[in-house]
């Protein structure tokens, strides 16, 4: 009876002290384990388990035998769980002598550790502060590398919404608040990428007609709501990949990515004046506008500048207007009187 109750001291204490351990007999089976050892096993139990079935011993050297184990007593241990996730572990033996309760002399305690493996072994065995000694410095990494998780997790969130509102904060600095169209600011930034990076495109400016007596006649909240409409027909007569600005009270400039084609110019503004001359009712009235627009197409430049295109994109707008409104006029020299050559017809 002494010697059970010897046994369960034993077993206490190295439970406390060092909660991943066994105790291997003569035999090389394990008569006793600590918790965490326990949770090491598949099936919950290391009792029974051959030691050096169950871990694989890769240094010092192999080990086939309890005696080739009990010889490497004292000598840091380097492990490998022989089951799935195939752990590594570190070990220090200490060998049984003959006044031992586990049973015939031969045997011996092997306290083991994860090493530099802990933080996946805490995962992959779902392991607590209680399967650390209280002395076990893991415990300390434990919790540093776990509130710097919780710090990176929350620099992260942070960064993801300083990085939402910049977006927005950019998205608004550059978004006419009316309309929800680009203002000036996002046209200059589109217009001077493309011509950095050499890209030909199509510049049309859209003046609305009678606009003004929309607001002298109907109201500030007619002419508002005449506006939106107005930039929900281009958003829908235009592709995605082109830019429309509001740059001012009834004045639009639309930028086409691409476009060089004379007659697909006249063709889209076209359909832009006949779309805007529709009827627009508000408050059971109804507002009749139109549009004029001029147009002119980088490609037609043999050094195409933003201050000489928005020039003659006006010349082209002032033309249209001239000759009754409601109409569309693509820049050529021929607006200026003769004195600018064009540098290549339009394609």
């Amino acid at each position: 009876m002494s010697d059970v109750n010897n046994l369960h001291d034993i077993g206490t204490l190295l439970n406390v002290i060092c909660p991943m351990h066994a105790v291997v007999d003569h035999t090389g089976h394990i008569v006793h384990a600590g918790a965490s050892t326990h949770k090491l096993f598949a099936s919950g139990d290391a009792l029974g388990a051959r030691f050096l079935e169950a871990f694989e011993l890769k240094r010092p050297r192999a080990a086939t035998t309890m005696k080739d184990l009990r010889a490497m007593a004292g000598v840091k241990l380097h492990l490998k769980l022989r089951a799935a996730p195939r752990t590594e572990l570190k070990g220090i033996l200490v060998p049984l002598g003959k006044d031992t309760t586990f049973g015939p002399p031969g045997g011996a305690i092997i306290n083991l550790s994860f090493g530099i493996s802990v933080l996946d072994a805490v995962n992959d065995f779902s392991l607590t502060s209680a399967d650390f000694a209280a002395t076990d410095l893991a415990v300390e990494m434990l919790y540093l590398v776990e509130a710097k998780s919780a710090a990176m997790e929350a620099s992260r969130k942070l960064n993801l919404r300083l990085q939402g509102a910049k977006v927005a904060a950019e998205e608004q600095a550059f978004t006419d608040t009316l309309t929800g169209l680009r203002n000036r600011r996002a046209m200059d930034h589109v217009l001077n990428r493309m011509m950095e990076t050499e890209q030909d495109f199509a510049l049309m400016n859209l003046d609305l007609d009678y606009f003004k007596a929309v607001n002298d006649n109907m109201g500030h909240a007619a002419g508002d709501y005449v506006l939106q409409r107005v930039a929900q027909i281009m958003v829908n007569e235009t592709r995605s990949e082109d830019t429309i600005v509001r740059t001012g009270g009834d004045e639009f400039v639309l930028i086409f990515a691409g476009l060089t084609n004379r007659p697909r110019v006249s063709e889209i503004a076209d359909r832009l004046i006949a779309r805007l001359e529709e009827p627009i009712d508000f408050n059971a009235q109804t507002c009749r506008i139109s549009a004029s627009i001029g147009a002119t197409l980088s490609c037609d430049y043999k050094m195409p500048a933003l201050e000489q295109m928005m020039d003659d994109a006006d010349v082209a707008l002032y033309a249209a207007k001239d000759r009754g409104r409601g109409q569309h006029v693509l820049f050529d020299a021929s607006l200026r009187g003769g004195d600018r050559v064009v540098a290549m017809p339009g394609r």
